[in-house]
């Protein structure tokens, strides 16, 4: 039996992954502005679209080899139609639900000049349950990420991607609201104003 294409398709899925989590953590980190401390705000989307677009290659080539490995029977609609395969029906429909809100997220960025921007942003806040939709994927129809190394690897996915979400919610505390900046410029300027007052009136 030719396992060319098995070994094909678990090395392309487990690099997808990596490139996944890159991609997810670089978006959960980027601020506002689309910067990250060090990086200008081109270099962070070029990274970002380059990685995102190098993880769809890596899928695509994961999924024809899937298909093309002749040990199981995997149709090829089977990676955009949930359930249409018979072989880990429910694993290969978490694979299946993860590629469509990663291909949404490409259709919209191509036409994001024509689309309304809150129905655009719904979509890209969508596409950040591609990641664990991919990781349960990942994990349930790979018995060889269930044990090892390749356990020991998903499991660092994982915990960096907690980290980042920490990080990313702990930055969000520290900023003061919208509503209260206002305020909070005022109240410096007041006291600021007011520090320069007592200063003239103890020079008098």
């Amino acid at each position: 039996m030719n396992t060319a294409f098995w070994y094909a398709s678990r090395a392309t899925g487990i690099v997808a992954l990596l490139l996944l989590t890159a991609v997810l953590v670089l978006g959960i980190l980027v601020n506002r502005q689309g910067r990250l401390p060090g990086l200008p705000r081109f270099a962070v989307t070029d990274l970002h679209r380059n990685l995102s677009l190098l993880s769809v290659a890596f899928i695509a080539v994961h999924v024809f080899t899937a298909v093309l490995d002749t040990y199981v029977h995997i149709p090829l609609v089977s990676a955009v139609i949930p359930f249409a395969s018979g072989y880990e029906r429910f694993w290969l429909a978490l694979g299946a639900v993860s590629l469509d809100i990663m291909l949404a997220m490409i259709v919209t960025s191509l036409l994001r000049g024509r689309l309304n921007r809150i129905l655009w942003r719904a979509v890209h806040l969508l596409a950040y349950a591609s990641w664990p939709v991919a990781f349960a994927h990942s994990i349930g129809s790979a018995k060889d990420l269930q044990q090892g190394w390749l356990l020991l690897l998903a499991i660092g996915c994982a915990m960096i991607v907690v980290a980042a979400v920490i990080w990313r919610l702990a930055h969000a505390a520290r900023q003061v609201p919208r509503a209260g900046r206002v305020a909070a410029v005022f109240a410096h300027h007041t006291a600021s104003g007011t520090a320069g007052r007592s200063g003239r009136t103890v020079t008098r």
